[in-house]
C-alpha cells in the first residue's frame, strides 16, 4: 500500500466534518461517506488512553474494504473566538517501524537536510540531517505545523512563504538564505531547493519536498574575499598613519571580530630609526581601536598612550616571529593576557568580559615590522581559526603598507617643510618704507609642501623691494628649487635691477637650472619652473614699480577703502623663455595696502578664481587694528577649510618720506664746487640735528661728488636721507660704475672709495634711465617712526 498522509476535521462532539483527499487514498473512503459520520466508526480497535488525551499516538484504522491500518495520529486543535477548541486536526501517517525501502534509506541518509510538508504546510516526512537541524526527533514534529516549530516567526516567515508558494503554484523555488536553526549557535548560509510533490492520476499538489544545503563555507569564504576587496579601497585613502589604522578597525569591526586594535611602535610616529631586535617586553602606541559597543568598553588602554606587552603575550609573539597567533580560551597563555588586560582596565571595568578568541597579526610592509593589530571575539560564537589568521595576515599586510606610505609621507612632509621654513625670512627687517605682515601656510593635501615664497628686501635710498613666488610641483624638491630662486632674487636685487630686468635674469637662471638638473630626461623647461612677483617701492617718490612673470596681480587696497588689482601684464612663467617681461610704475597714497599672494589663496579646483579674487579684496577692506589682523581676516574669508595648496600673503602698508627728510642739490661739474656742496649737507646734517655724523658725511660727500666730476658725466646731483640710516647718493649721467680697489704705496689717488668703505656701514651703486647713482649709509640711533 502506498504511503499517504491523511488529514481529518473533527469537532468536539467527535462527528467528521472534514476528510482530506489523502483520507480517502489512504482509506478508501469518500468525504460523501464519511463527513457527518461518528470518528469511532472508523476506528478498528479503541485507541489507547494516553494517546487519545494528548490527541497524539499509534492507532488502527478500518479500511473501506474491512482490513486493518496502523497509523501513527496526531492531532491539532481549533480554537474559536473565545479561545476554547472547537474542533481537531487530525493527521495519519505510516508508523516509522516497518522495514524502510531503499528509496527511503537514501532520503534518511542524506547528507542534506531534506523535509517533506502536506500543502498546508504541516511536516510529513524529516532525513536524519534535518532533525538534527531542528534539534528535535523526527516524532516531535510529524503533523505539525511549521511555523508552531520555530521560536521567531519572524526569522522564518521567508522560509513559510516559499512553501505556500511552491503549494499554490505548483512551481518549484530555488533561493539562498542566511539564517538560524534551532540546534545551530549561529546563522549559516543556506541553498534551498523547493519543488511540489504531485497526485500520479490528478497532478494535483498533495506535498511540498525540500532540500537545503549548508553552503556556509563557500558563503564565509565569498565574505573573506569580499572583505579583501573592500579593504583595497577603504584602507590607505588618506596618508595619515593615524587614519590608516582607524580605517583598519573599521573593516574588521564588527564583520571580523568584536573588537580590534592598533598599536604600532613608537619609532613609526617619530623620527627614530627602526630597533633592529624586538627582544623581551615590547612598548607600543595605542593609534586607533573600535568595538561593537558604544565607548568601547574593551579597551585596557586609551588612545595614544602607551601599551607594553609582556614577552610570552601573542601579540609580543606574533611582532617577534613575524606570523599571525592565535589563542584560544583556556589556553594559559591566553589566561595571562586577559588576567593582565584586565589588570590594566580603568577601576570598575572588567576586561572584555566573555572573550573566548583571539589574534595577533604583526603590521609588516617592506620588510620592517611597524606594530601589531589584535582582533578579539566575544558575541561572535566561532573560535578564530586558520582561515582567520590567513585573511587576518592579508589585511595586516596591505594596511602595513599603507601605514609605512602614510609613515614615509610625514617623514617627507616635515622634512620639506622644515626646509621651507628654514628658507623663508624669519623675521623681516624694519623698514621706513612699508610696514608689513605675512603668512604661509604649507598645504595640507596629499600632494605634499609646494614651493610657495615671499621676501622682503631692503634696497637702497630706503626703497624696499616686495617679493611672492611659487614654484611648480611639491616635496623636498620644489622647495629645494625655491631656495635656489630666493637667493637668486636677493643678489640680484643687490645689483639694484628693475623689476623687469631682474625677472629676465631670474628666468634665465631657471632654464639653465632645469637643463643643469635633468639634461637627458627630456622634460619640458616649462614643467619646472615657477611663477614670481616682483615690486619695487620707493617711499621718497611714493612710486611702485612690479612686474610679474605668470604671477597674479597684487591687490591694492587705498587708505578710502577703495579696493582693486594694480594691472599688470602677467608675463610668461619663469623658465618658458625668449619672451619679455613689462613693468607697470604706479604712484601711491601714503598708508595704502598692497597684498602680495600665491595662487593657492584664490584658486582651487572646486573655485571660480573670479569670485574668489572679489572675496580677496572685499576682506582686504576690512577695517583691523594691524596688519597682521588683516593677514588672519583675509586668510579666514578666503580660504576653504582645507586649501588643496600651499599660500604665502604679504601685506605691505606704504609709508613716505617727506622733504624735511630729504635735500637734494644740483652740483655743477667743478672741482671748485665741491667745498661749497660740502658745506650745504653739513648744514642741513645740522638742521636735522645729526651733527655728530657732520666728519664722516663730509668726507664721503667730498669723495663721491670729486668722483662724479671727474669720471663721471652732467648731470651730477647730490641727495641726503634721513632715514633709519643717513644716506648719501651722488648721481651723474654716466653708466660707468667705480669698483673698490687697493691703492699701492706711490699711488696718488685710488683711495676715496677704500676709505668710504671704511667709513660706512655699506655702500653700493645702481643704475639709472639717465645714468648710475653711487650711495652710502651711515649708521644713525633708531628713529621713532
Amino acid at each position: 500500500m502506498e504511503h499517504v498522509s491523511a488529514t481529518a476535521v473533527i469537532d468536539t462532539a467527535g462527528v467528521v466534518t472534514g476528510w482530506s483527499e489523502g483520507a480517502r487514498r489512504l482509506t478508501g473512503y469518500t468525504a460523501e461517506e464519511v463527513v457527518g459520520r461518528a470518528a469511532r466508526e472508523l476506528l478498528a480497535e479503541d485507541p489507547p488512553g494516553p494517546a487519545v488525551a494528548a490527541l497524539k499516538g499509534t492507532v488502527v484504522l478500518r479500511h473501506r474494504d474491512g482490513s486493518p491500518l496502523t497509523h501513527f495520529v496526531e492531532g491539532c486543535p481549533l480554537a474559536g473566538s473565545d479561545g476554547t477548541p472547537v474542533a481537531y486536526v487530525l493527521t495519519a501517517r505510516p508508523p516509522a517501524s516497518r522495514e524502510p525501502s531503499v528509496a527511503e534509506q537514501a532520503f534518511q541518509q542524506a547528507s542534506m537536510s531534506m523535509s517533506v510538508f502536506d500543502p498546508d504546510q504541516h511536516y510529513l516526512r524529516l532525513n536524519d540531517v534535518a532533525c538534527r537541524v531542528m534539534g528535535v526527533p523526527e516524532e516531535a514534529l510529524l503533523g505539525r505545523h511549521f511555523p508552531e516549530t520555530i521560536e521567531d516567526a519572524e526569522h522564518s516567515r521567508g522560509f513559510h512563504a516559499h512553501l505556500r508558494q511552491v503549494a499554490e503554484t505548483g512551481l518549484p523555488v530555488r533561493y539562498e538564505s542566511f539564517t538560524g536553526a534551532p540546534s545551530l549557535n549561529r546563522e549559516h548560509a543556506w541553498s534551498i531547493e523547493m519543488w511540489p510533490v504531485r497526485d500520479e492520476d490528478s497532478g494535483e499538489v498533495t506535498g511540498v519536498a525540500l532540500a537545503a544545503f549548508d553552503s556556509s563555507n563557500q558563503y564565509w569564504a565569498r565574505q573573506r574575499l569580499a572583505l579583501l576587496n573592500e579593504a583595497a579601497t577603504a584602507i590607505g585613502t588618506t596618508l595619515d598613519v593615524v587614519r590608516t589604522a582607524e580605517e583598519l578597525v573599521e573593516l574588521l569591526v564588527p564583520r571580523y571580530a568584536d573588537f580590534a586594535s592598533v598599536d604600532l611602535l613608537e619609532w613609526v610616529l617619530g623620527a627614530d630609526e627602526p630597533p633592529t631586535v624586538l627582544e623581551g617586553d615590547i612598548v607600543l602606541q595605542r593609534v586607533a581601536h573600535g568595538s561593537g559597543h558604544e565607548g568601547t568598553p574593551e579597551a585596557a588602554v586609551r588612545l595614544g598612550a602607551a601599551d607594553t606587552y609582556h614577552a610570552s603575550s601573542p601579540p609580543a609573539r606574533s611582532l617577534r616571529n613575524g606570523r599571525a597567533v592565535v589563542s584560544q580560551a583556556g589556553e594559559p597563555e591566553f589566561i595571562s593576557w586577559v588576567a593582565e588586560r584586565n589588570a590594566r582596565a580603568p577601576a570598575g571595568r572588567s576586561f572584555r568580559e566573555g572573550v573566548h578568541s583571539m589574534l595577533a597579526v604583526p603590521l609588516k610592509a617592506r620588510g620592517t615590522t611597524l606594530g601589531v593589530v589584535v582582533a578579539v571575539r566575544i558575541a561572535h560564537p566561532d573560535d578564530f581559526g586558520e582561515d582567520d589568521a590567513v585573511l587576518g595576515e592579508e589585511l595586516a599586510s596591505r594596511a602595513a603598507v599603507c601605514i609605512d606610505n602614510a609613515r614615509r609621507f610625514a617623514r617627507e612632509r616635515t622634512t620639506a617643510l622644515a626646509l621651507q621654513i628654514s628658507l623663508l625670512p624669519r623675521g623681516l627687517p624694519g623698514q621706513a618704507a612699508v610696514e608689513v605682515a605675512h603668512r604661509y601656510l604649507p598645504s595640507g593635501s596629499l600632494a605634499g609642501i609646494g614651493g610657495d615664497w615671499f621676501d622682503v628686501i631692503p634696497l637702497s635710498g630706503s626703497r624696499v623691494a616686495l617679493v611672492v613666488g611659487d614654484v611648480v610641483g611639491h616635496g623636498i624638491p620644489s622647495s629645494a628649487t625655491m631656495g635656489r630662486l630666493c637667493t637668486a632674487v636677493r643678489t640680484l636685487a643687490d645689483v639694484d635691477l628693475p623689476p623687469d630686468e631682474l625677472l629676465t635674469h631670474l628666468d634665465d637662471l631657471v632654464t639653465h637650472l632645469a637643463s643643469d638638473d635633468r639634461p637627458d630626461e627630456g622634460i619640458e623647461v616649462a614643467e619646472l619652473g615657477a611663477t614670481c612677483l616682483y615690486a619695487v617701492y620707493d617711499p621718497v617718490s611714493r612710486r611702485l614699480t612690479a612686474a610679474a612673470a605668470g604671477h597674479p596681480p597684487p591687490a591694492l587696497v587705498l587708505p578710502d577703502g577703495t579696493t582693486r588689482l594694480l594691472p599688470l601684464s602677467a608675463g610668461p612663467p619663469l623658465g618658458v623663455g625668449g619672451l619679455p617681461f613689462e613693468a607697470t610704475e604706479i604712484e601711491l597714497p601714503e598708508g595704502a595696502v598692497v597684498a602680495l599672494y600665491t595662487d593657492g589663496l584664490i584658486e582651487d579646483r572646486d573655485r571660480d578664481v573670479d569670485h574668489a579674487t572679489e572675496e580677496l579684496c572685499r576682506a582686504l577692506a576690512a577695517r583691523t587694528d594691524t596688519l597682521d589682523d588683516l593677514c588672519d581676516s583675509v586668510l579666514k574669508a578666503v580660504l576653504p577649510e582645507e586649501p588643496g595648496d600651499d599660500v604665502a600673503l604679504l601685506l605691505a602698508r606704504t609709508r613716505a618720506l617727506g622733504a624735511d627728510r630729504v635735500a637734494t642739490w644740483e652740483v655743477e661739474p667743478d672741482p671748485a664746487h665741491v667745498a661749497a656742496t660740502r658745506q650745504a649737507a653739513t648744514e642741513q646734517l645740522a638742521a636735522w640735528g645729526l651733527e655728530e655724523a657732520s666728519f664722516v658725511t663730509e668726507l664721503v660727500v667730498s669723495e663721491l661728488v670729486t668722483n662724479a666730476i671727474r669720471y663721471g658725466a652732467p648731470p651730477i646731483q647730490l641727495r641726503l636721507i634721513r632715514d633709519r640710516t643717513l644716506i648719501c647718493e651722488v648721481s651723474d649721467g654716466s653708466s660707468t660704475s667705480p669698483h673698490l680697489r687697493r691703492a699701492h704705496a706711490f699711488d696718488e689717488g685710488g683711495r676715496g672709495l677704500l676709505l668710504v668703505a671704511q667709513l660706512t656701514q655699506r655702500w653700493g651703486s645702481r643704475q639709472t634711465g639717465s645714468g648710475k647713482t653711487i650711495w652710502a649709509e651711515q649708521s644713525l640711533e633708531p628713529l621713532d617712526f
